[in-house]
């Protein structure tokens, strides 16, 4: 399940952002949590100076704009970059799996 953050002071932009997403995760079907972050400094953790944003399983993907559906479609259904736990790709020639 993808975990989706709309970052935002709730502004009508953040909520049109929020809209698409929820539209595109319920038309492709996608299993997806997402939730809302208005608090300043949890936005400023992510490094993002301009709203709204969009983070995907806790990596910022879109900011300070408000993405097209298929845009969004694409980012939701992209796979994930690197290893799944953030280690070394190398572990998993030895032990056959990095999140060992």
């Amino acid at each position: 399940m993808k975990r989706v953050k709309i970052l935002g002071s709730g502004c009508a932009k953040c909520n049109q952002l929020a809209d698409v997403v929820k539209a595109v995760i319920a038309q492709e079907g996608i299993e997806a949590m997402v939730e809302k972050v208005e608090d300043i400094q949890q936005i400023m953790a992510y490094n993002v100076m301009s709203t709204p944003a969009l983070v995907v399983d806790e990596v910022v993907i879109c900011k300070g704009r408000i993405p097209s559906s298929g845009e969004v479609k694409e980012m939701l259904t992209a796979p994930a970059k690197g290893c799944c736990c953030g280690g070394s790709s190398n572990s998993s020639k030895t032990s056959g799996s990095c999140c060992s």
